[in-house]
């Protein structure tokens, strides 16, 4: 319960329009976990409380509800590996593929992103657990920064993550994402991404054996991307309005290389967007 916070490997952007609907689909199938510590006292094993998933589907739906503020609600699907195994023979072993948390989020622009000009914006987003009574819900606060550059973007995702109403009460993580994306043509963008979170800051939260014993489990990834995406000629509004515009497709992959011997090897992240 005491792990670090691991989001979905999803950049947020400033890019809003009103009305503008999108639907999203956010995987990740992570490989070569590092083995999980444990300690043994009188017959009783204590394990880690490293953050691991093998497998991550989230499914969401963001609305434009004005020209500067958009939100989004969904659910996610998560393969983690066991909190308490009965034995250090399942240290390793992952549970089944279950829903695991609900969240709603609001993005606010401050300042729009124009060419050569930063844009600014803030996100707000609360997760809640489904299946675990003791697990924590989450607060997720932090400014949202993006610098197009003609073909080039950078963009950044700065948030502390506060935990409460669990066993880890007032714990706050650090959590950070980072792109460098060139637009290569009107379909293709290739990038470079970084997704990393520090494990409990300033040693806030309940520190329980495990912390005790094993400290805390810092993150971080980096890896290339490829990005396509196509204007479609279907638009669900023209069910209810000829004039509405085409719509767009955007896909995602991408592979990321842990950076220490906390975070999995290798992480492949697919996404599919559908905006209209």
């Amino acid at each position: 319960m005491a792990g670090p916070a691991i989001g979905q490997f999803e950049m947020k952007d400033l890019n809003v329009e009103l009305g503008e609907i999108e639907f999203q689909s956010q995987n990740a199938h992570a490989f070569d976990q590092p083995d999980r510590t444990f300690a043994e006292d009188d017959g009783e094993f204590e394990f880690d409380e490293n953050e691991y998933v093998r497998q991550r589907h989230a499914l969401e739906v963001e609305v434009g509800v004005t020209e500067f503020m958009r939100t989004r609600f969904g659910v996610e699907f998560e393969k983690e590996r066991f909190d308490e195994p009965g034995s250090a023979a399942d240290a390793n072993a992952f549970d089944a593929l279950k829903l695991t948390e609900v969240a709603i989020e609001a993005i606010v622009v401050f300042l729009k992103p124009q060419a050569y000009e930063l844009g600014v914006g803030w996100l707000t987003e609360l997760e809640f657990p489904v299946q675990e009574a003791d697990e924590s819900s989450s607060l997720v606060i932090g400014p949202i920064f993006q610098y197009d550059m003609g073909d080039w973007q950078a963009l950044t995702n700065l948030y502390g993550v506060y935990h409460y109403a669990g066993e880890d009460d007032g714990k706050w993580d650090f959590s950070y994402t980072a792109r460098l994306m060139y637009q290569a043509t009107e379909h293709w963008g290739v990038a470079v991404e970084a997704y990393g979170t520090v494990d409990r800051l300033w040693q806030t939260g309940t520190i329980n054996e495990e912390a005790e014993l094993f400290g805390d489990h810092d993150q971080h990834r980096l890896g290339p991307i490829v990005y396509y995406s196509v204007e479609t000629d279907f638009n669900p509004r023209r069910l209810f309005a000829a004039e509405a515009e085409e719509s767009e497709l955007n896909l995602g992959f991408g592979w990321f290389f842990g950076l220490n011997d906390n975070t999995p090897d290798h992480t492949i992240k697919w996404s599919v967007e559908y905006e209209f």
